[in-house]
């Protein structure tokens, strides 16, 4: 008896989502293209993976997500130096030399830079932040930056995520994500 019920209730279920996905509309007359009509406004910011959600308190994460990435450093160096030594009270600078203002001004400005002429890549201990690429280990790269000190060695157990690579291989050709599971 349940299971008559269980057949007659995805039945029904399957039914509705068919009347409900199909349409007498000309396909024709769709445009598929961006619609920029309308009013837009930003609701994000994460140029670099992890800093908005480690550096930016969660009563600010709005105002954070909205501020002109122009005005960021001045709006939240000084928050994000607090955090940083909060993180690493032993900060002095890190593997790229810079001193905890220094760097929380990086920070604080939340975009990804591009070379256009030269190497892109997170960090590959010589060029930095010049890009990203997909197989670029920016979580490692951040956590060396904050705990590694100015050689990188500092504080061993935490300068790595221990993830070592996407779960599976990035295609050769566009989109070059991982197919999904």
């Amino acid at each position: 008896m349940k299971a008559i019920q269980y057949k007659t209730l995805v039945a029904t279920f399957m039914i509705a989502i068919l009347g409900v996905s199909c349409s007498d509309d000309d396909s024709s007359n769709m445009n598929y293209g961006p619609d920029f009509s309308g009013t837009y406004t930003q609701q994000d910011q994460m140029g670099r993976p992890a800093i908005n959600t480690v550096f930016v308190s969660s009563g600010n994460k709005d105002n954070f997500n909205t501020t002109t990435p122009s005005n960021m450093g001045a709006a939240y160096q000084s928050a994000f130096q607090t955090q940083l030594m909060a993180l690493n009270p032993g900060y002095t600078t890190n593997a790229l030399g810079l001193d905890a203002a220094t760097f929380t001004t990086v920070l604080a400005t939340d975009v990804l830079g591009v070379s256009t002429t030269g190497t892109t890549t997170f960090f590959d201990g010589t060029n930095v932040l010049t890009g990203r690429t997909l197989a670029d280990d920016v979580i490692d790269v951040e956590l060396l930056l904050i705990f590694g000190g100015p050689d990188g060695t500092a504080n061993a157990g935490l300068t790595s995520d221990n993830v070592s690579a996407n779960d599976k291989a990035f295609l050769s050709s566009f989109p070059y994500l991982a197919s999904p599971w």
